[in-house]
């Protein structure tokens, strides 16, 4: 039967991904994948990275905030001071090492992905997935129709805060009616120094950190099974794909 599974943040981390897809035993021609955003950024193999996903068939990206910065440099070579704060110039470098015409095939494809990237995707269960979040006291509906350039579903990050604040006073609570959300966008290391999966509420947050040295995340949204990869070994001089072997 076929799965589904949602990935948190891949920032550039290419050993992780292929660590957690052949893990779980996913399956690209029949499983889902649900990705919560930022695969661009802060570490050296992002082409490769959207390349691997490209690979799964029923792929449904979602924007982030990381993702959006990238999109604006594919179309116009635009770089936000913010954006190069943020590790952009992994994402650069990973098109420009390529030679002229593979570069611009792979920026093609990928900006296609992007473009058509959602800022949200809710399922037949009504399970919420958003890169970001969404504030807790206004109602969702009316933030998700914000064009995606000023969206706070980007970028929010009181909705965990909340849930992490409101889960063991009000365990019964839960926000927008949903009855699962998962996201990413804020690593968790302070919440859980072990890495494993948040959750608080209804909300599941699925950035571990691979960004920075923590562990890719990859779960079954059905039976909450999850894989994880290796820690990311930033400060190797090899780098991570070299640590895992």
């Amino acid at each position: 039967m076929a799965r589904t599974f949602v990935l948190g943040d891949v920032h550039g981390v290419h050993g992780a991904l292929v660590q957690v897809l052949e893990s779980s035993g996913l399956n690209p021609e029949e499983d889902t994948l649900i990705c919560l955003g930022d695969v661009p950024d802060r570490n050296p193999l992002v082409s490769e990275c959207f390349t691997e996903l490209l690979k799964i068939r029923n792929l449904i990206y979602i924007m982030g905030n990381h993702d959006l910065w990238l999109l604006q440099w594919f179309k116009n070579g635009e770089t936000d001071d913010l954006w190069m704060d943020q590790g952009a110039r992994y994402s650069i470098a990973s098109y420009r090492k390529h030679p002229p015409e593979l570069q611009e095939s792979l920026i093609r494809d990928h900006m296609e992905l992007l473009e058509n990237a959602p800022t949200h995707y809710i399922d037949a269960d009504n399970r919420l997935f958003v890169h970001g979040g969404f504030k807790p006291g206004g109602r969702f509906n009316k933030q998700a129709k914000v064009k995606i350039e000023k969206s706070v579903l980007l970028w929010d990050r009181d909705l965990l805060a909340t849930a992490d604040m409101w889960h063991r006073r009000f365990p019964e609570r839960s926000f927008g009616a949903f009855n699962e959300i998962f996201i990413g966008h804020t690593p968790t290391f302070d919440m859980d120094p072990s890495l494993k999966p948040v959750h608080r509420l209804n909300v599941w947050a699925l950035d571990q950190g691979v960004g920075y040295d923590g562990k890719l995340t990859l779960m079954d949204v059905n039976t909450k099974e999850y894989w994880q990869s290796a820690p990311n070994k930033v400060h190797s001089s090899k780098g991570f794909d070299t640590a895992l072997t």
